[in-house]
């Protein structure tokens, strides 16, 4: 046994290794955290047991996961999406749990020994319902798909499923009630259910607008912090006392906060909680695994797999294809979202321990959804190559829509590619309507294309990181492609293609800053737009102009940083805030080093040191609070102190050079 600080940090360690392992490989952390459960839980090393303490861990995890669920509930957006959500989400939600049922009374009829009662198919049926959302929507975020067809409908089926967790957190305890109370236990569940949700969102409303507004007006971050986790916890707390679920509260105190002013400042207060004890949950999750078992049973688990991936996949395909989806769209819809989900394993733990399943079954079906949690990446980078093997009216569709588009392109000469048809691309071709210069645009969100087309754009669907919508869009005849869309794989994916069709075509590419300048350059781009930069260029200009320097020297001065390529914009003081998201990429950046006494560069001249084999430069250098104009044969001095711009190793090397 393990004492609360002991248990907690041995999680947070192999939490930490887990993540690392997972992230190396390109793989969710999710199934990091997964991993590490199943490794230290009771059934492999041992390191951790299934305690009181990690339960604990586990619901707190749950009641952040349900309060950012609660926090991203738009009654806006399920406005919009009514008939994905309420149409085909609930349809594949009921649907899935209707066949989980009746494959377990078959179960039961086939082989008696292998009972299923209805309540625990009902529950598994609850977790085989689930997607994960934090796979899918990073993936289709990656691929730019997120407002595409296939991408609404799936965001549509996910939004759904992470409201019925809401019904099924109730329902699920209930039935592990006797069949004579059931009708009775679900009735007063449903109306306590209802009546604490209705006192809670009758007056909570306007008590929590005027509470935060309270809160906020006394400007202290950390009793803002304070107020947020009192009333995510409070609130859980209420509906538990209610006889009803922590995590209902903590959707419900979402789902209040959302509506108001500072739901954008609690989401990113909140993250790290809900991240770090929701890590610890799923760590909890895998400690439950028995890998001996599962190794024994390998076949069953294998065919835990297989059947549900293929039975979730063709509901969702064939409701898609119901609800007016063509082949493709319904197919890509369900290869998505075939796997098991997040919400799977909440569920998954409630019915254990209700007592529903028996827990060899629990075991197995724990296996299952892990590794089909694994193949969904795969499954989702593919699915372009599955469709088009299998559809054979998509092979079909699509070279309609690339006729349509070269048909539309066939007369227009020496005209601009827009790559991205958002707001970047539609200023852009605003600007080239009004210089009478030809254009025609490429974009993936088909009901802006629908509209822009409406208003007489010249724009079509199609994706520019494929050859065939490049060479449908003329790109032989064009002048220049401007990509906008400020993603660097994808440009990149464009720039190979471009070098590869029309390698004598300008290529001008967005970037949100210079970290990827010298990439994007060597891949062939003409130019590449900096958005920070440019912002930092616009900025200057303005200020100098308010100053009273003279316009025109002023855009000679922005001119100049554009001919350089902005390289001496390039490279900034990194702070304690400049952590990058991405730590593989390498940042440019500015590093002061003073010479004390005794550093090896004293007394020696700056070309002899040889700085520039490190990879960094000096940009200045400063002695006595003036700079120097300097040279290759410049002696340094005690106090110097140079300013070195590079990359971080490059840096690090120079700085040691010098001391």
């Amino acid at each position: 046994m393990h004492s609360g600080l002991e248990l907690t940090l041995l999680l947070l360690g192999c939490a930490v290794l887990g993540v690392v392992a997972f992230r190396m490989l390109q793989l969710p952390p999710m199934l990091g955290y997964l991993a590490v459960g199943v490794l230290i839980g009771p059934h492999a090393l041992a390191l951790a047991d299934d305690s009181p303490a990690t339960h604990t861990l586990a619901e707190f995890g749950v009641v952040f996961l349900m309060f950012s669920i609660g926090l991203e509930f738009s009654l806006a957006q399920l406005k919009s999406m009514r008939r994905i959500v309420f149409g085909l989400g609930l349809a594949q939600v009921v649907l899935t749990i209707v066949a989980a049922m009746g494959f377990g009374l078959f179960i039961s009829w086939w082989a008696p020994t292998l009972h299923v009662s209805w309540q625990a198919a009902f529950a598994l049926g609850g977790a085989l319902a689930m997607s994960s959302t934090a796979i899918v929507v990073k993936m289709l975020t990656e691929r730019l798909e997120l407002e595409s067809e296939h991408g609404r409908r799936i965001i549509g089926i996910l939004l759904f499923q992470d409201l019925a967790v809401v019904p099924l957190l109730i329902m699920i305890p209930s039935l592990s009630r006797p069949a004579e109370d059931l009708a009775v236990t679900l009735g007063w569940a449903a109306l306590k259910a209802a009546a604490v949700l209705a006192l809670l969102l009758f007056f909570g409303q306007k008590l929590m607008r005027k509470w935060f507004t309270v809160v906020v007006k006394r400007r202290s971050q950390e009793l803002f912090m304070l107020n947020l986790l009192l009333v995510t916890l409070g609130l859980a707390w209420v509906t538990e006392q209610a006889g009803l679920s922590l995590a209902l509260g903590a959707f419900v105190a979402g789902m209040l906060i959302s509506e108001t002013q500072y739901k954008h400042q609690v989401e990113e207060d909140i993250k790290p909680f809900r991240d770090v004890l929701l890590g610890l949950f799923f760590i909890t999750v895998g400690m439950l695994l028995n890998v001996g078992l599962v190794l024994q049973h390998w076949w069953v688990v294998l065919a835990l797999v297989i059947f549900p991936v293929l039975l979730k996949f063709a509901i969702i395909a064939l409701l898609a294809k119901a609800f007016g989806s063509s082949d493709g769209v319904a197919m890509r819809t369900g290869l998505a979202l075939a796997q098991a989900g997040e919400f799977g394993f909440v569920l998954l733990n409630l019915a254990m321990g209700s007592k529903l399943v028996d827990p060899f079954l629990i075991q197995l079906v724990l296996a299952s959804m892990v590794l089909s949690m694994l193949l969904a990446p795969f499954m989702i980078e593919n699915m372009d190559r599955i469709v088009m093997k299998v559809a054979a009216n998509e092979w079909m569709m699509q070279s309609l829509q690339l006729t349509q588009l070269a048909s539309r392109t066939m007369k227009t000469q020496k005209h601009v590619i827009v790559a991205g048809f958002g707001r970047s691309g539609q200023s852009l071709a605003n600007l080239l309507s009004e210089e009478k210069l030809p254009w025609y645009a490429l974009d993936l969100d088909p009901e802006r294309v629908q509209e822009a087309q409406s208003a007489g754009a010249n724009v079509s669907y199609g994706d520019a990181a494929r050859r065939e919508s490049l060479i449908a869009a003329g790109i032989h005849r064009a002048s220049a492609l401007v990509i906008t869309f400020a993603d660097t794989r994808l440009a990149l994916k464009v720039l190979h293609l471009v070098h590869e069709l029309a390698p004598n075509l300008a290529v001008i590419v967005r970037s949100h800053d210079d970290r990827d300048l010298d990439v994007l350059k060597k891949a062939g781009a003409t130019e590449v737009v900096p958005e920070a930069l440019e912002s930092s260029l616009m900025l200057a200009s303005h200020a100098l102009v308010t100053m009273g320097v003279p316009l025109r020297r002023v855009v000679h001065r922005v001119q100049a940083a554009r001919d350089e390529r902005y390289a001496s914009l390039r490279g900034y003081f990194h702070g304690a805030s400049d952590v990058s998201d991405d730590p593989e990429h390498a940042h440019v950046r500015l590093h002061s080093v003073t010479l004390r006494e005794g550093a090896a560069a004293i007394g020696r001249a700056l070309g002899e040191l040889a700085l520039g084999d490190t990879g960094a430069e000096v940009t200045t250098l400063r002695r006595g609070g003036q700079s120097l104009s300097f040279d290759p044969a410049t002696l340094l001095l005690a106090g110097d102190v140079l300013v070195l711009r590079g990359v971080g190793e490059a840096v690090d090397r120079a700085e040691s050079r010098l001391s």
